[in-house]
């Protein structure tokens, strides 16, 4: 049998072979933008056509959201200038075969469950700290989707609502608008606004150019020891500890994973001030918490993961 799995992100498209034990050869592109909404299935049909040997027997997909789970289509995302991207329906039209579309987060529990470090369990909950933050979660082995297949929202839960911050969504004090790597150099302004930071690694890797705060910057220079960028990181990793605390009381889960650029580049950085600071807001026993083992490619993984599984 032939799967073939895809991976809809904001900046990448990526689709793969592969079978019921993994991935066997993918493929990157960045994401066609010029043609507009159908301009990204065809370009998916075209990577599918140029990577598979056989006909596909069934596809799975992780895509950015939000998406509409009945149509398969990605809903309003601000990734693309462009709305209502049919995804799911013109694939069924090329290759006859039975497409599975859910979010990209979702995918990547369900590729934990299958592949990764969940395997055997049935409550787990994978984190993605990349240029967005969210979640998917699988409760008593059954993963949780939502009316239209945006659940698991995470990024979204408010842990500061009186906070300056604002999240890209409008509204005020979300987790993603201070610990997404997007966001990351927004908060970091304003920690310093009112901070003379004008010595250490932090300002001689930035030249005392705030613009220039980008998260790797902010984080090479706390591993360097620099006190103002150590300060960000804390500040972060309070943040984080809040939000983990709140999935821990909203899923129970026995694992949490965490993936995403900024996670898999600072995993360290990331986890220990979670885990130091994670009982003081959670009620529930806390689970472990760890680095996802499938690296970056974990919604391609959960892709091929649903794709086998339909």
């Amino acid at each position: 049998m032939s799967y073939i799995a895809i991976d809809i992100g904001a900046t990448n498209i990526r689709v793969a072979t592969g079978d019921h034990t993994g991935l066997i050869e993918k493929i990157m592109e960045p994401t066609e933008t010029r043609e507009g909404p159908m301009g990204v299935s065809r370009q998916i049909i075209r990577l599918i056509d140029s990577i598979k040997e056989e006909d596909p027997t069934n596809i799975g997909i992780g895509s950015i959201g939000p998406i509409n789970l009945e149509k398969g289509t990605i809903t309003n995302t601000p990734n693309y200038s462009f709305q209502n991207i049919p995804i799911r329906e013109p694939l069924i039209e090329e290759y006859k075969v039975p497409v599975t579309m859910i979010n990209d987060c979702a995918a990547a529990v369900v590729g934990e469950q299958y592949f990764g470090a969940g395997m055997g369990l049935r409550n787990l909950v994978y984190v993605t700290i990349s240029t967005g933050l969210g979640g998917g979660a699988i409760v008593d082995d059954v993963l949780l989707l939502g009316k239209e297949g945006n659940a698991v929202e995470i990024g979204h839960f408010t842990i500061q609502p009186e906070s300056e911050i604002i999240c890209g969504c409008g509204c005020r004090g979300h987790w993603e608008a201070f610990c997404s790597g997007s966001n990351i150099p927004n908060y970091a302004r304003h920690l310093l606004s009112d901070v003379d930071w004008s010595d250490g690694v932090l300002y001689m890797l930035t030249g005392g150019e705030k613009e220039k705060l980008q998260a790797k910057v902010i984080f090479e220079a706390a591993r360097k020891g620099d006190r103002h960028a150590k300060m960000i990181v804390d500040e972060l990793g309070y943040k984080n500890a809040i939000g983990f605390a709140n999935i821990v009381n909203a899923y129970d889960p026995e694992l949490i994973t965490v993936g995403g650029s900024i996670a898999l580049n600072n995993p360290d950085q990331i986890l220990k001030p979670i885990t130091e600071n994670i009982e003081k807001h959670t009620i529930n026993t806390i689970p472990e918490t760890k680095i996802t083992p499938l690296g970056h490619d974990a919604v391609i993984i959960g892709a091929l993961a649903l794709a086998v599984k339909i």
